[in-house]
């Protein structure tokens, strides 16, 4: 992973965390899909905490040199907020939704990045 794509990926998943009920999880899928190479998922309890982490994971990015997602989907009900920084995607879902699609279950194969270990290197 690139310097700048690892810092960004704990970035995001350090805003996230911050704003989240459920453990926040950065799952490695370059090897498995070509279109990014990390999921970050993350939940909240009512859209507007959803919207929340949404609007965090993108001011801390930015705020760290990111570039603003290349897309958002899913803002309109916040069930399932997807945020496409190109490298990485972010997904913040509200507790129904993150258990429904259990994207965590989906991806069991795929390896995890530990994101928090890198948290005191920013």
């Amino acid at each position: 992973m690139a310097s700048l794509t690892s810092d960004l990926v704990t970035v995001a998943a350090g805003a996230a965390s911050a704003k989240a009920i459920e453990p926040t999880v950065v799952i490695e899928v370059g090897d498995l899909i070509s279109v990014t190479d990390y999921f970050v998922i993350s939940s909240g309890s009512n859209d507007r905490q959803v919207r929340a982490i949404a609007d965090e994971v993108e001011r801390q990015v930015k705020g760290r040199g990111g570039q603003a997602p290349r897309a958002v989907e899913g803002l309109d009900d916040a069930r399932w907020v997807l945020m496409d920084f190109g490298d990485f995607i972010v997904h913040v879902f509200s507790e129904e939704a993150r258990a429904f699609y259990n994207l965590e279950r989906l991806w069991s194969d795929a390896p995890r990045y530990a994101w928090e270990s890198n948290l005191s290197l920013l």
